[in-house]
């Protein structure tokens, strides 16, 4: 038992879907009260039902393990599969409704990046008004502080109002004060979604020091290739249950495996879930690959983006990406690479396209990240991973190409040299 860091058994949460709860004044409280049953006797001549169903909805459902000190654990799952649940169980945020989860040690919780920064306080006050609602003490915060700043690169602005930041300044604080605690057990859900590459590999490196040291870690995360970096177990959560437990290369496999579905060429994201503020200046709503056709190799790629904009934005960038399953990047294909950035003017509903003459990129299934951004480089509206596409091979793509799975990458041609006799290889 002394070394075990966290403990669930049973563990369950049950929510209501449709149930309102609405808080009422005495004298409103008195006036229903008086008027009951004048209005029963109206629902019963009217033929109306006064009661407000709810249909019960479980979050988790019966999940027990344990992790031991100094292991670093990956859950992984779709959207909505109970993740970000269980660790707000765990951080003690929400109640469960049966079951029991022990945590032995001091817990660091990243679930919401920059949660209780104030806008009108400067980069110095929220780094110590942060790091107390992180359960840092005043000494500790005054010993860590330059180091902080430091992570985060914003010496030069620490004493300006954080409102008055980028949004990526303001996520940049934000994490190095919550990844500067000295927590036995660190929980972090999803961190990495917002933020550029440089600030994501800032990311994992401090987390893969924490592990290091022999701290506890559990790490929720869509990017499998970081899942695969960082942990040596995973749990697969499903439906709020757990479909597997155990090491991290045959269950990031399985999941991979399960969930790779029949690709979609035409999607609609307006409603799609977003993290953080992207969507709220301007949101794609849909995107269509060759005009809802197939997509081939070594063939013409068009893309066509529909946005509105809901603030005048500047200097705006779209942009597509082709990652492996694990959530590496393979290909990027930015407006801003060949062609002049662009002004939006507030309620502006208009489109994009891109061509791309010939797509080198191999047979096969990959996870599509769609996204637009400022000219200051700050993402307007970004949505990793969020489907898969499937590239199908042409009467141009070469027999070894088809058999190979999981290759990845982009193929381009290149002279070779056999002996002395130059050779020009074709696709």
């Amino acid at each position: 038992m002394s070394n075990l860091a966290i403990h669930v058994e049973q563990l369950s949460k049950e929510y209501h879907i449709g149930r309102q709860t609405t808080y009422k004044t005495f004298r409103e409280t008195l006036n229903d009260l008086a008027l009951a049953p004048l209005r029963r006797a109206r629902s019963v001549m009217r033929g109306q039902a006064s009661i407000v169903e709810s249909k019960p909805f479980w979050a988790l459902r019966d999940v027990s393990f344990r992790v031991d000190q100094g292991e670093v654990v990956g859950i992984i799952g779709r959207n909505g599969a109970g993740k970000s649940t269980l660790l707000k169980i765990l951080s003690r945020i929400t109640e469960p409704t049966s079951g029991y989860a022990e945590i032995h040690g001091r817990v660091g919780t990243l679930l919401e990046v920059g949660t209780g920064f104030h806008p009108e306080l400067t980069g110095r006050e929220n780094v110590y008004l942060n790091g107390a609602i992180l359960g840092m003490s005043r000494d500790e915060i005054n010993r860590k502080f330059d180091e902080i700043v430091a992570f985060a690169e914003v010496e030069q602005f620490i004493d300006t109002m954080v409102k008055h930041y980028s949004s990526g300044m303001y996520l940049r604080l934000a994490f190095a004060v919550a990844a500067h605690l000295e927590p036995e057990i660190l929980i972090v859900d999803e961190v990495l979604a917002v933020g550029d590459a440089q600030f994501q590999k800032k990311c994992l490196g401090k987390m893969g020091d924490v592990a290091k040291q022999g701290r506890t870690v559990l790490f929720v995360s869509h990017n499998m290739a970081a899942v695969r970096g960082l942990c040596h177990r995973v749990i697969w959560l499903s439906g709020g249950k757990i479909v597997a437990d155990g090491m991290t290369s045959d269950i990031v496999n399985q999941y991979l495996l399960e969930t790779t579905a029949t690709d979609s060429r035409q999607i609609d994201v307006r409603d799609a879930p977003r993290s953080f503020h992207f969507g709220e200046r301007l949101k794609i709503t849909n995107i269509t690959f060759n005009h809802g056709e197939p997509i081939y190799h070594g063939q013409p790629l068009h893309v066509h983006f529909d946005y509105e904009a809901y603030a005048d934005v500047y200097g705006v960038a779209f942009g597509f990406g082709f990652a492996s399953l694990e959530g590496t990047r393979i290909l990027s294909v930015d407006s801003d690479l060949n062609a002049p950035q662009f002004d939006i003017p507030k309620d502006e509903h208009s489109s994009v396209d891109a061509l791309v003459d010939e797509l080198h990129l191999q047979p096969g299934i990959y996870m599509l990240d769609i996204g637009v951004r400022s000219g200051d480089n700050n993402a307007l509206d970004y949505l990793p991973s969020y489907t898969q596409i499937e590239i199908l091979p042409s009467e141009a793509t070469s027999n070894i190409m088809i058999r190979q799975d999981n290759t990845g990458g982009v193929r381009y041609p290149a002279t070779w040299t056999w002996g002395s006799v130059a050779i020009q290889e074709h696709q």
